[in-house]
């Protein structure tokens, strides 16, 4: 049975029903979809506690150990674009599942690592699974949450990024106080990413596929069930058979967005406020040897306690963000946030060109809050602006941009302070808190409280009528 138009009004007649509802189990989805955030944070940037440990005993070129540090950021970059697409294509629950085992598996083989160059091929593969699952949580999350809750529950998706890599670096400074080998520390902080991954596996593998997905794939007696389980409603606008609906193509998508300006340039800031935050954050490990050097800490233990202290900050901006989202807006936020940044990195460049060392870490302390805070919300903009059967590949094509962007700054920002010096390279970076900071305020609308499907129903019942009036 093909689709009609009163199918596909009924299809988001429910789909808007199915977002007029709050559940107990909805909340509880949406903190198992970030929890995997925290897992992705783990992996990233744990090898960064421990690559001075791989260095001994592998003795890489700098290259060769820059590259063992940044290819999972490159399969992540690849895992975004094509698992984003498979959300949508196959379905929330099978790709959850799917990354999770995957995940487990490639975090054990990396702790086994024979060589530097079969730890750079695991860790790349690894970054596939890690690449999609922002996709695939905030997917969920505007699935299966109310209108009034998602979008401030995906606002939160920074807390357990900066709770993973708090929580990274007071496990690896604990195995490092307790473990006399330094093979073993950075095996064990490699490997035991995989028991927080089986946990969450174990805690999803009941959920059910999102009914919202399954009512956009005509699956309507599945959706049924998954509604009654989540919701205790059984939909029952809809039909007890299923209807054939036509798959839309990958390039849909960005031919979808340009049908409504307002998506559009949520989309194109969130693409572009992806790229630059993760640029400033990754320049930011440039501030750290100063950071030490101005508080007295040599030590690898004292850099790792004050790595926690920082990013127990960060956590801290993740926490607050959907609170100052619920009271400015989305544009709001991303205007405070890059606002931050921007003045925090001009004030640390005066710093030091002035030599002004005691200067920096209170500078990078309040440049870390304004980071976190800047890139909290657009994971959400992207994925609460998007059509429900686009929202995968909305998702993982907006995150490309933050793996492109970690990727290049892991390589490029070294060579760019050798030439331009530390005042320099600061300045350069507050050039991306710049463009953001004008992103925010001349392309992004106000999309706080947005509702896709609503203006979807009204597109697709005018578009009815239309067909209607041509075939009289």
């Amino acid at each position: 049975m093909t689709t009609t138009p009163v199918n596909i009004e009924t299809m988001n007649g429910a789909i808007r029903h199915l977002l007029s509802k709050t559940s107990g189990a909805g909340n509880r989805v949406g903190w198992l979809m970030l929890a995997s955030i925290l897992v992705e944070a783990w992996d990233l940037y744990s090898i960064g506690f421990v690559l001075v440990f791989i260095k001994d005993q592998f003795n890489p070129d700098p290259f060769v150990l820059g590259l063992a540090a940044a290819a999972t950021q490159l399969g992540a970059l690849i895992g975004a674009l094509i698992g984003g697409w498979l959300v949508d294509k196959l379905g929330r629950r099978v790709m959850f599942l799917g990354t999770m085992i995957l995940f487990i598996v490639l975090a054990l083989a990396q702790s086994m690592a024979w060589s530097i160059e079969a730890l750079i091929v695991i860790r790349f593969f690894l970054g596939l699974p890690l690449g999609s699952e922002p996709a695939i949580g905030f997917s969920y999350i505007m699935d299966a949450m109310s209108k009034s809750k998602r979008e401030l529950m995906g606002t939160r998706w920074q807390f357990m990024f900066g709770l993973g890599n708090a929580l990274a670096a007071a496990v690896v400074t604990l195995l490092i106080l307790t473990i006399p080998s330094p093979e073993a520390v950075w095996r064990i902080a490699l490997g035991i990413g995989a028991i927080p991954a089986a946990i969450i596996l174990l805690l999803r593998f009941n959920l059910p596929e999102t009914a919202i997905w399954l009512i956009r794939q005509g699956r309507f007696r599945e959706a049924k069930v998954a509604s009654q389980k989540l919701y205790g409603d059984s939909l029952d606008m809809l039909p007890d058979e299923d209807v054939v609906v036509p798959k839309p193509a990958p390039a849909a998508f960005l031919a979808d967005l340009r049908t409504d300006p307002v998506r559009m340039r949520a989309s194109v800031h969130s693409w572009l406020a992806n790229f630059l935050s993760t640029a400033q954050f990754q320049s930011f490990g440039f501030y750290l040897p100063l950071l030490f050097a101005a508080l007295g800490v040599s030590s690898l233990t004292g850099n790792n306690l004050i790595l926690v202290v920082l990013y127990s900050i960060a956590a801290l901006s993740g926490w607050l963000a959907p609170s100052v989202a619920k009271r400015i807006g989305h544009r709001g936020v991303s205007i405070l946030g890059f606002s931050i940044v921007l003045v925090s990195l001009l004030f640390a460049a005066l710093a030091l060109q002035q030599n002004w060392i005691y200067v920096v870490p209170f500078a990078a302390a309040v440049m870390i809050y304004g980071e976190y805070l800047s890139i909290s919300n657009v994971m959400t903009i992207a994925t609460i602006v998007a059509k429900p059967e686009y929202r995968g590949t909305a998702g993982g094509f907006s995150y490309a941009f933050a793996k492109l962007a970690a990727f290049l700054a892991i390589f490029l920002f070294p060579s760019i302070t050798a030439a331009l010096g530390q005042s320099g390279a600061t300045l350069l970076v507050s050039s991306f808190a710049l463009i953001g900071l004008l992103s925010a305020i001349f392309i992004l609308p106000e999309v706080f409280g947005y509702d896709s499907e609503a203006i979807q129903q009204r597109q697709d019942a005018a578009a009815a009528k239309k067909a209607t009036r041509t075939a009289g």
